[in-house]
């Protein structure tokens, strides 16, 4: 059930929509395109800094960067390692998935499907059989009686014994795994020293999404985010789509681990012929059965499956990947691509896979019987790997790769092997093309929604200088002109990620990240929630309408009111006996005294209204459905099933916290 505001707060709610669309003021005057504003006061350069290169000033942030001024900030936040970040260390230190392999995460939070498929190994079932274990696959026609259909009796038994493998093995659910990496993510980038790195990791995680709801994909987004964008994010360009590009949550999300060239399918079939020649010859028969310990019927399943086409045949060449990295992550759609270059490259990647991409060999061991151990030694000798070989981790499959020689945006591959790939990845970042769609979604995201194509010019001639150097091409665009024109400050629109995290950082909130993540989600940025590569959009555009905005202003109301579970502000310092004053001392805290004379009218009307009335209970996707490939986002496809979060009753006193809801819903907070 949805949160509901009074029909004032929706009237409300459609004023400060038409005053989000509106040209920004500055100085009291509106900056119109024809305008020619005055230059920005030390102090508002200052805050600019803060909301972009971080994520909002918290109390006292403004003094101390007027203390060591702007440029030393600005050189210090593009030095992370060398500013001490212990508090938010000390906020995820018992947030264990931030710290676990791909393997130790399918051992402890298992695939679902693994953990079935233990239940029906140990009890004789076949794949039907195994099926009919999910609860949801129960006969729907109870009158309908199916010789194949399981009893309800032996469906419980089996179930029963799905959750005594969970106790035995102190087993948790997959679900945990976002729900930590969400929380650390909110949690550093409220507390984080390291503001603008926080920033480029979500500039980033956005640049090169992955969704997590996609199969497998879950496992692999802790490593994903501590190994792949957070060391790269302030590095080198090649070297963080190089490590996208081995990612297992990349390889997997766009389908790369799958690619094969059509060559292998061939090479299998020989291989399958051979395997049949094998099994007719009795001694070799009898060395594998003892070696694995399996009875004659065991060794003759075991062949039909390898020899059933639908299972085991490769599937070809896949295109997502190949398309995606021009498209998104280097060139650009206008980049100047065709086609043909797709096609190359996919086949430049083939091989590019993931070792127990699912993660069933890792569960399999972990929940370990004699027969389990040999089928694990049996997939690893197929794919021609030792035993131990960690589960969710990269490797290249020569088998599988595609030998001929590839022409790409004009240039001969032909490197041999995993090298291909690599080759690739050096035309596309060298590429000018690459450069000027870089600095362009830069320039964006730090400078206003339409930035001048001189500008864009400028930052991609300092990428390409420095052979894509991400902290030399922020160096040139936070040293622009442009970065500082007054036409560009609190000219963008806060995401609802930028929107949570500078409100709680200016409140000096207290959370744990935990169930904050529903209302971030009702208000449309489920991280890690995007179904599309794009990731999440970055401009006005796109997140300004009237239903976004209540749901901002529902935030904002329930943070101030202490509503959200695992989340607490101290309002007390704003309490006065004049509503008036009160309105005064949080605008002067929450907007550092600067607020539009049209909001401020609006304000003081609403803060001689009744409170508004919420309902005790918000919305998240439900993250038990591993495999539903639609999301909460609207924007992205659709609603997923959803479970109740409740948020707590009002607590504080209520003139304070409507009136610092009211400001955090603002246009004038909304903007950055």
């Amino acid at each position: 059930m949805r949160n509901k505001f009074s029909l004032i707060h929706k009237i409300t709610a459609l004023v400060m929509l038409t005053a989000m669309l509106c040209p920004v003021s500055v100085f009291g005057k509106t900056i119109g395109q024809n305008d020619k504003a005055k230059s920005l006061t030390e102090d508002q350069k200052i805050l600019h800094v803060l909301n972009r290169l971080g994520f909002g000033a918290r109390p006292g942030d403004v003094e101390k960067v007027k203390a060591i001024g702007i440029a030393k900030y600005i050189e210090q936040q593009l030095n992370p390692a060398a500013i001490s970040d212990a508090t938010a260390d000390a906020k995820i230190k018992n947030l264990g998935v931030l710290k676990m392999s791909n393997e130790e995460l399918f051992a402890k939070y298992p695939n679902p499907v693994a953990v079935l498929q233990v239940v029906a190994q140990n009890n004789g079932l076949d794949r039907q059989e195994l099926q009919a274990i999910r609860p949801n696959n129960q006969n729907q026609n109870k009158d309908e009686k199916d010789p194949n259909q399981m009893s309800e009796a032996d469906r419980q038994k089996y179930q029963q014994q799905v959750q005594e493998l969970y106790k035995k093995y102190d087993l948790g659910r997959p679900q945990q795994i976002s729900q930590q990496l969400a929380a650390s993510r909110i949690l550093r980038a409220v507390y984080s020293e390291r503001q603008l790195n926080e920033v480029m990791v979500d500039f980033w995680t956005n640049h090169f999404n992955v969704y997590a709801n996609k199969a497998a994909t879950r496992w692999f987004l802790p490593e994903y985010d501590r190994d792949v964008i957070r060391p790269n994010a302030l590095g080198n360009f090649k070297d963080l789509l190089l490590a996208t590009a081995k990612s297992p949550a990349m390889l997997f999300y766009l389908d790369n681990f799958e690619s094969v060239s059509p060559n292998a399918n061939k090479d299998l079939a020989v291989n399958q012929n051979r395997a049949q020649q094998m099994m007719r010859n009795p001694q070799m028969r009898q060395r594998i059965k003892d070696r694995y310990g399996m009875t004659d019927a065991q060794l003759d399943q075991r062949v039909r499956q390898m020899n059933n086409p639908q299972r085991q045949q490769p599937r070809g060449i896949n295109e997502n990947y190949a398309r995606e990295i021009m498209e998104l992550h280097t060139l650009g759609v206008d980049g100047g691509y065709t086609q043909k270059d797709i096609q190359e490259i996919a086949r430049a990647f083939t091989g590019w896979t993931i070792v127990d991409a699912r993660g069933y060999r890792r569960a399999f061991t972990t929940m370990s019987t004699g027969e389990t151990n040999k089928r694990t030694e049996r997939i690893m000798n197929q794919l021609g790997l030792p035993s131990d070989t960690p589960s969710g981790t990269f490797y290249f499959n020569e088998r599988w790769h595609d030998k001929g020689e590839k022409t790409i945006l004009g240039q001969k591959v032909n490197e041999g092997g995993v090298k291909d790939g690599l080759k690739v990845i050096d035309i596309l970042v060298n590429h000018p093309s690459t450069a000027k769609f870089i600095a362009r979604k830069l320039a964006v995201k730090f400078v206003s929604d339409n930035p001048s194509e001189a500008l864009v010019t400028r930052v991609a001639e300092a990428f390409t200088k420095s052979k894509g150097d991400i902290k030399t091409t922020l160096r040139a665009l936070f040293s622009d002109e442009e970065f500082f024109a007054a036409e560009n400050y609190r000219a963008k629109i806060k995401t609802p990620f930028e929107l949570t995290v500078s409100a709680l950082r200016t409140l000096g909130a207290d959370t744990n990240g935990g169930q904050i993540q529903s209302l971030l989600a009702k208000m449309g940025e489920q991280l890690y929630g995007y179904q599309a590569p794009t990731g999440y959009p970055d401009t006005a555009e796109d997140w300004v309408n009237t239903g976004a905005l209540l749901e901002r202003m529902n935030f904002a109301v329930a943070l101030a009111a202490n509503q959200i579970p695992g989340t607490r502000v101290d309002l007390k310092k704003f309490e006065a006996t004049d509503k008036a004053k009160i309105l005064d001392s949080a605008i002067a805290a929450v907007l550092e005294g600067e607020v539009n004379p049209n909001t401020k009218t609006i304000l003081l009307k609403q803060i001689e209204q009744p409170l508004p009335q919420t309902k005790l209970d918000a919305d998240l996707a439900d993250e038990n459905d591993m495999e539903n490939p639609q999301m909460m986002n609207p924007q992205a496809g659709g609603l997923n099933r959803r479970q109740q979060v409740r948020l707590l009753p009002p607590s504080g006193n209520d003139e304070v916290f409507k009136v610092v809801g009211l400001i955090l819903g603002s246009p004038d907070f909304q903007r950055q």
